[in-house]
């Protein structure tokens, strides 16, 4: 009998219950405004800084409506401004190069190992064309940021991490998010924590924060942040910085702030369902499973692999068995962009030369959500639908050459 997969990959967990609460609590009072508060009262967005600040050892956090306004804002503190050019990887999700367009900025495109990880070889050859780097640890790979930071600081050029799929992750165990002048995070659906659409931005630096604060849409209230600097650094930067609302609202700061204590908990729920998967495609026939380094501490909320070198029609097949039984798969080799799947080069508003070893490895990136609703038994099976249709799909390819 063949075995079919029935559950959903994008049904998340419920919110907790502490979450539901402290939820309706802030509907009940009505004060949703980060800004509105009771005498005597700190706003659920406050408590929710100091929080995040604490949990990843930053000295300031910002909460913001997305990761991807927590990425601009970020570029536009750093003063990345129109014609600038910013490094960035090209494999990474549209907010990414969305981020740079969106200060009148121009992305060049940094290429991508086996490793899912950004080409540090490339990364070195590009150093001078840019001041600033936006690093996208994708889909929650980690490169060696003892390399990166050696090479950027060296040359003179500005980290910012995009921390969307790595909240909770670390490398050599400084937590993603603390190498760079900024982390941005997301609170995305899909993300570790979840509050639909939401994001921070960490630093340590007061003069930068106080301009993220600002450009977050402080007005003149930014004393009402605590996980901020003093008021005394906004002295000067209150009247040079434009207000570009993204503030996060208390209503998705009591959702997140439950969450965010059960992070250490839901990583390894979530590692456990990866590892489940891992182990299932192991010596799978063309199959390529991606290495994770030791000195990775990674958080797991999606699973790839590689059909390197497989024919576009070879990989649509196995996609399209694997779907008719229940498992939905994306790929990033697809000319088109799909959903949340797109590549460099489907982004036009960004100029881009062919990276040819990178598109091999593009062309056989398949990726997949986890959400923690699967079981372990739900990752078992579906390792094996995916591990039965790839075989097949290598002895068809093998019996035509």
């Amino acid at each position: 009998m063949t075995e079919v997969f029935t559950g959903s990959f994008t049904q998340q967990e419920p919110i907790p219950e502490d979450g539901i609460a402290a939820a309706l609590a802030v509907m009940q009072h009505g004060r949703l405004h980060r800004y509105n508060e009771a005498p005597g009262e700190v706003a659920e967005t406050v408590l929710l800084e100091e929080e995040f600040a604490a949990s990843v050892g930053a000295k300031y956090c910002l909460a913001v409506a997305s990761g991807g306004y927590a990425m601009t804002t970020a570029l536009r503190a750093s003063g990345v401004g129109y014609g600038d050019h910013v490094l960035t990887n090209a494999f990474t999700l549209a907010p990414v190069p969305g981020a740079i367009a969106a200060v009148g900025a121009v992305p060049v495109f940094i290429g991508v190992t086996e490793e899912l990880v950004i080409d540090l070889d490339d990364l070195g050859a590009k150093l001078d064309q840019a001041k600033v780097l936006l690093l996208s640890h994708m889909r929650g790979h980690i490169c060696d940021m003892d390399r990166l930071m050696a090479l950027c600081d060296a040359a003179g050029v500005t980290v910012i991490e995009d921390c969307a799929h790595t909240m909770g992750a670390a490398w050599d165990g400084v937590p993603s998010g603390r190498w760079g002048r900024f982390g941005c995070y997301s609170t995305q659906t899909y993300k570790h924590i979840n509050s639909g659409e939401g994001g921070f931005l960490i630093g340590d630096d007061p003069d930068d924060m106080a301009r993220a604060i600002m450009l977050s849409g402080s007005y003149m209230l930014f004393d009402k942040h605590r996980a901020a600097p003093p008021p005394e650094v906004f002295a000067q930067i209150k009247y040079e910085t434009p207000n570009i609302s993204g503030r996060m609202d208390n209503l998705r700061a009591a959702v997140l702030r439950p969450q965010l204590k059960r992070l250490p908990e839901q990583a390894a729920r979530w590692n456990a369902r990866y590892r489940a998967l891992e182990d299932g495609l192991r010596e799978t026939p063309g199959l390529h499973l991606v290495a994770r380094p030791a000195k990775e501490q990674f958080f797991a909320s999606s699973f790839q692999f590689l059909l390197l070198d497989w024919s576009a029609d070879a990989i649509a097949d196995v996609l399209g068995h694997c779907k008719a039984r229940g498992v939905e798969l994306k790929w990033f080799g697809d000319a088109e962009p799909v959903g949340f799947t797109s590549r460099y080069d489907s982004w036009r508003y960004a100029p881009s030369a062919p990276m040819p070893v990178s598109d091999r490895i593009l062309a056989g990136v398949v990726d997949m959500r986890l959400p923690l609703t699967f079981s372990l038994e739900d990752c078992a099976l579906i390792a094996r639908i995916i591990k039965q249709e790839v075989g097949a799909a290598w002895q068809r390819q093998v019996a035509a050459e």
